[in-house]
């Protein structure tokens, strides 16, 4: 066949692969991470933002005289947590229903949304406002809401900036990184009509007078929870601004939605993980407001909800917890450390991964969480630096782990049949001399220009094979002598 017919041939399978085996998600992240990864605006924010973030934790971490020492012991009680997983749920149950509150087991997001309307209903709750929480993005909790015409308010800053903005977060602890002080503004002075020079300062007093008025009309307030206290029945829940506990002293019912992994066996841990969380996280000794909050009020009590739930989210993280490695990833905390530190992310963005947990951790999870059909690019999307497990303050192996889920996903041929075809031929090819010498370099050198020049990319040059590989020169130049 006359180059220009194989030309004509591959241009046609190619089309076929793409539409039978590129999922839409891989689609639109590939899309998005080659217009993001050249956005010189997106770096300049990013590298400034996160500089901030790894200069204060550097600092944080002086509080600790043996910092290895700390994370090895919150690893220790993670991992028992994890391992004994149904018993330390249990316990917290019965702990938390003794003083009043409800719990929901919610096996899936849908189930959630379920139980969640149906309280708002019993209700009749037209506010709701919201703190703290990466879950209720996990089950689309706005848009629910928005459905049946529930005005949902998030109430801390970052959150508040990416909802007027109508994006989703960007990092899990700092929701509108992605932003400068100057976008922010514009954006306040698109919505709100406030002074385009406005300051950081300016803007943030502007949105806590917004927001006192919401917060005592709100009929029902929604909040994650950084941790599930297994022996006091109670949630942890860790902020810098006040609005979880706002939230939380207003409104007449307290829905909590968390998932299953945050449990810690004792309200002692927290003298270990709340410091770790803070340093991690933001380069503090501890965040400003922790509270810890263990049921509706008492009878001896002023303050708080009449009601309060707490919906147990699994949404697959059961079927992470199958894998006797992987399910380590279920430890993480969610301190944010892994994603300043990789640079994929810092290339890419967080909006790329089109998942809630993006990073490294989100790398792991999320093909466990969100399907591994449309999902288990994210864990080949990595350059298995090892940074984001040099800063896991719980010592998780993430490399480690994207390395076996991408063993599991060959394995378990999650992989197209392109990719086979290919790898079989590969392999056959490198383990026989006589057949990797069988074609010239002029002749390799065109097939690598048929087939492979879109698989490269359009920004990396293809390597010139020469006409003779290294074996042949090496059998001439003994020859000789």
């Amino acid at each position: 066949m006359k180059e220009a017919g194989i030309k004509k041939e591959w241009k046609k399978f190619q089309k076929l692969y793409r539409f039978a085996y590129m999922s839409e998600v891989l689609k639109e992240f590939t899309k998005k991470a080659q217009k993001k990864a050249f956005d010189k605006d997106h770096r300049k924010i990013i590298k400034f933002n996160i500089s901030r973030y790894n200069d204060a934790v550097i600092k944080g971490k002086k509080q600790y005289i043996n910092l290895n020492l700390a994370r090895k012991r919150a690893e220790a009680l993670k991992q028992k947590a994890i391992n004994e997983l149904d018993d330390y749920l249990i316990e917290f149950e019965g702990k938390f229903t003794q003083r009043g509150g409800k719990v929901i087991w919610a096996p899936e997001a849908k189930d959630a949304i379920k139980e969640i309307l149906s309280i708002l209903k019993k209700h009749r709750a037209k506010n709701v406002v919201k703190s703290k929480s990466m879950t209720t993005e996990e089950i689309e909790f706005n848009e629910a809401l928005k459905k049946k015409k529930i005005d949902s308010l998030e109430t801390d800053l970052g959150e508040y900036i990416v909802q007027i903005a109508d994006e989703k977060p960007y990092h899990i602890v700092t929701p509108a990184m992605h932003k400068s002080k100057e976008n922010i503004a514009e954006l306040f002075n698109e919505k709100f009509g406030t002074d385009i020079n406005s300051t950081p300062e300016e803007l943030t007093a502007f949105v806590r007078d917004l927001l006192r008025e919401k917060f005592t009309e709100a009929d029902v307030d929604v909040t994650g929870a950084n941790f599930i206290i297994s022996d006091i029945g109670a949630i942890g829940l860790t902020e810098n601004e006040g609005n979880g506990l706002m939230s939380v002293s207003f409104p007449k019912v307290h829905i909590v939605i968390v998932g299953i992994e945050k449990v810690i066996p004792s309200l002692e841990d927290l003298d270990l993980f709340l410091p770790l969380l803070a340093t991690n996280g933001t380069g503090q000794n501890i965040t400003v407001y922790n509270s810890i909050i263990s049921g509706p009020k008492q009878e001896n009590e002023v303050d708080g909800p009449e009601e309060m739930y707490v919906i147990l989210l699994d949404n697959n993280r059961t079927e992470l917890l199958k894998h006797k490695i992987q399910r380590v990833a279920l430890n993480c905390i969610r301190c944010g450390a892994c994603l300043n530190a990789c640079p994929v992310y810092k290339n890419i963005g967080g909006h790329t991964f089109g998942t809630t947990y993006s990073g490294p951790i989100g790398s792991v999870i999320s093909p466990f969480l969100c399907g591994v059909r449309d999902y288990k690019h994210l864990s080949f999307a990595s350059s298995l630096c090892g940074k984001c497990s040099d800063v896991c303050p719980v010592r998780i192996p993430l490399h480690e782990l994207l390395l076996y889920n991408r063993n599991y996903f060959v394995r378990n041929k999650h992989t197209n049949g392109f990719e086979r075809l290919s790898m079989y031929g590969y392999k056959k090819v490198m383990k026989k001399r006589s057949l990797l010498d069988m074609s010239s370099g002029g002749m390799k050198n065109f097939f690598m220009k048929t087939f492979m020049k879109k698989i490269w990319g359009p920004r990396r040059e293809l390597p010139h094979i020469q006409a003779k590989s290294f074996n042949k020169l090496w059998k001439e130049k003994k020859e000789l002598k």
